[in-house]
């Protein structure tokens, strides 16, 4: 299985049609987006060292890995806090809290690494306000804390807040965050999101993008959420993906905070469509567009039908959108396992560009990319709840002209030779995917999307 995803991928290698107007990150990380698992979904407020272990487990176990699903990363709630915010150690960094985590970070990616697996960890910009009040020392210098704060402002915090924001004006300031990255690095932090970061927190960005340069670890490095597409520029030179709208997650389950089943809704997904459509230019190898988590891995009880979460894991893959999933790995379901080792829909995701929309309409989408070799990926979705919608493309729309010989990639079946156009009637929330590969004697004749 691992010969055919490499050779999936490598089949899978993409030329850009459309330049995008800015560098990539020069981190050299996530030339493909990122695949694993993250804890916020499933997890969510209450994560401990046996939860992450025992996902970590599963992942390997299930056969995920094998199919490059390689990341677990532990999201937020892991810190103690108190009532002024987040406790802090002698150089002002946020504590893990021991009874969630009695052997520390280090000893937890180092049971990941053991599995052959990656970690990832999260952060979010400033300095605690713990750390202002005891003046803590920034390691390695003769700067405190009460020299980078700006206690005038906060920072965006979802778990203990009060954080205040840093003054970078001050060489303290990219000294604390250097400090913060070592450790981390010293952790074996492979993945680092940071969260809460917008257009008003780019000197944070930059700072932990320099910080992370500067450990020598290889940290891919992931911005969220709903980052604003005017500064798209600014996050593809910084970063390795940027979360392209706020979560995907419905906070509608019956447990605190709105958490178990379901995950998320359909029209959670289907909001996804626009975006991606809009943020497409900007995604290539080194910095990708982050869709939010996949939802897959446990059936019907996420909150969505199985034609709808392949229809969700197509337009993830069409958009080359990084593949974390949220759902719980110790319960598989069958049916979406069959979903998620799926090389064919895998190599859509990591062949290295996102695609283009080139057909909307009501409840019907048609997507596309085109691949080194010539060939063509299309996606026709119908996005409706109820009612059959066929959905059809001219291959002129696709970008050639005359027939192609098609391959449906969720199937694996061969259709055949198809001329003209294509088109399928697909039920309320299904997906069709396909690989047009043009007959020699036709000549390409369209560069729309990608």
């Amino acid at each position: 299985m691992r010969r055919l995803f490499a050779a999936t991928l490598g089949l899978a290698c993409v030329l850009s049609l459309s330049p995008v107007p800015a560098v990539a990150s020069d981190n050299g990380l996530s030339i493909r987006p990122a695949m694993g698992w993250s804890s916020w979904s499933w997890v969510r407020r209450t994560p401990t060292e046996a939860k992450i272990k025992a996902q970590a487990a599963a992942m390997k176990s299930s056969g995920l890995s094998a199919h490059g699903f390689v990341s677990i990363n532990l999201d937020d709630f892991y810190q103690k806090c108190d009532a002024n915010g987040f406790q802090v150690d002698g150089n002002g960094r946020w504590l893990v809290d021991p009874a969630k985590f009695p052997n520390g970070i280090k000893a937890l990616a180092d049971y990941v690494h053991g599995l052959g697996l990656k970690f990832g960890f999260y952060v979010t910009p400033g300095i605690a306000q713990n750390a202002v009040t005891a003046n803590t020392p920034v390691a390695g210098t003769s700067y405190h804390a009460k020299d980078i704060a700006d206690t005038s402002k906060t920072e965006k915090n979802y778990n203990c807040k009060h954080m205040y924001r840093l003054n970078y004006s001050s060489p303290g300031a990219q000294a604390f965050v250097d400090s913060w990255a070592a450790q981390y690095a010293s952790w074996g932090v492979d993945y680092l999101k940071i969260d809460g970061v917008d257009a008003t927190t780019i000197d944070d960005i930059q700072a932990w993008a320099s910080a992370l340069r500067k450990t020598g670890r290889p940290i891919t490095f992931a911005l969220s959420n709903n980052l604003p597409i005017a500064n798209a520029a600014t996050w593809k030179q910084l970063a390795n993906s940027w979360r392209t709208q706020g979560d995907v997650e419905c906070y509608c389950g019956p447990g605190p905070n709105g958490s178990g089943y379901p995950l998320t809704t359909w029209s959670r997904v289907t909001g996804r469509f626009a975006s991606a459509a809009s943020w497409q230019q900007w995604a290539g190898p080194g910095g990708w567009n982050d869709l939010d988590s996949l939802e897959l891995g446990n059936g019907d009880q996420v909150g969505l039908t199985a034609d709808q979460r392949r229809s969700y894991f197509t337009l993830w893959a069409m958009a080359a959108s990084p593949l974390l999933l949220g759902t719980d790995l110790t319960a598989p379901n069958s049916t979406d396992m069959a979903m998620l080792t799926n090389d064919r829909l895998i190599g859509v995701d990591q062949d290295g560009a996102a695609a283009g929309r080139i057909v909307t309409s009501g409840v019907q989408q048609v997507w596309r990319k085109r691949e080194a070799n010539g060939d063509y990926v299309v996606a026709l979705f119908n996005t409706g709840t109820s009612g059959n919608a066929t959905v059809s493309v001219k291959w002129s729309q696709v970008g050639f002209s005359g027939s192609a010989d098609v391959t449906d990639l969720w199937s694996g079946g061969h259709v055949g030779t198809v001329a003209g156009s294509y088109a399928v009637t697909l039920r309320p929330g299904e997906t069709r995917l396909i690989r047009a590969r043009v007959l020699s004697s036709q000549s390409s004749v369209g560069r729309q999307g990608r």
